[in-house]
């Protein structure tokens, strides 16, 4: 089973590889600079030899990039688009010489302009990046989002209209949150609902396009539209739902990662991870 956590590169991204093995992951997803800056200083060719070769030497058989936070490809805004397009394409650089297949990205927020013309804007950013950077050999993956503020992606009418307006269609990924979705109003506490949002994605957006999960509870209620993550079990959505995800056999090669709270030592995620594994039947 993929199952690991987001982990840190404090002292370099070789690092990760370190943290994430001392915990027994099998996957692993990592900012590939600082995800609060807009610049990030030049990997090192010896940083980039010791990640490869510890990452071949360890379990880790998946490594997912997560994109910075200030990237924002709905925008209308000229400059902060042009800066958006350049940033995601630095990172994707990185994610080639660190060999990461896919990043994954938050679709930005149209901040007043409109969803139509933010998932446009989406559409067209998203084909410039991948024009400038074909034969990279890296996807993009589509969060899903609770919705907050002005953000796109917390419906999945709206990653099919993304999709839908991109050329490079096959480089077009998604990533299923477990916490932006029960917070977009996605009810998956139960089987019945629990499949019911599964099966409502597959017609809309197709499950063969799931590149990872982020399983993560949820610290508001459903339908609240607020990000804040919990530790499993410990939120508003239960344990209930992330049983059936563990099991379910339909995505036993997809990643699934925890982006829980932590502090330093990450016991919080070895408790998280332990709680996972126990799920599995």
């Amino acid at each position: 089973m993929l199952l690991g956590a987001h982990m840190s590169i404090a002292g370099g991204v070789d690092k990760a590889i370190e943290r994430g093995t001392s915990l027994s992951c099998t996957a692993i997803q990592v900012f590939t600079k600082n995800a609060n800056q807009w610049q990030g200083r030049p990997l090192r060719p010896e940083e980039i030899g010791t990640f490869l070769a510890l990452r071949a030497k360890s379990k880790i058989s998946k490594v997912i990039a997560h994109d910075s936070y200030l990237i924002n490809l709905a925008t209308s805004h000229r400059d902060l688009k042009e800066k958006s397009i350049n940033a995601l394409i630095r990172e994707m650089e990185r994610c080639k010489a660190l060999e990461i297949p896919c990043i994954v990205i938050h679709p930005g927020a149209h901040l007043e302009a409109g969803e139509e013309t933010g998932i446009r804007n989406i559409s067209n950013s998203l084909n410039t990046v991948l024009h400038r950077t074909e034969g990279w050999g890296v996807a993009i993956a589509l969060e899903t989002t609770a919705g907050q503020g002005t953000s796109i992606g917390y419906r999945f009418e709206h990653l099919r209209q993304i999709k839908d307006g991109v050329r490079e269609k096959d480089r077009i990924k998604t990533c299923l949150d477990t916490c932006h979705l029960f917070a977009a109003g996605y009810d998956i506490r139960t089987p019945e609902g629990y499949h019911k949002v599964i099966s409502d994605f597959d017609r809309t957006v197709g499950l063969d396009s799931v590149a990872c999960f982020h399983v993560n509870d949820s610290k508001k209620g459903l339908g609240s539209r607020v990000d804040r993550h919990e530790q499993i079990g410990k939120g508003h959505i239960g344990i209930r739902a992330f049983r059936l995800l563990m099991n379910d056999k339909r995505f036993k090669d997809i990643p699934r990662i925890i982006e829980t709270p932590k502090g330093k030592e990450m016991e919080e995620d070895r408790v998280n991870l332990a709680l996972l594994r126990s799920l599995v039947k």
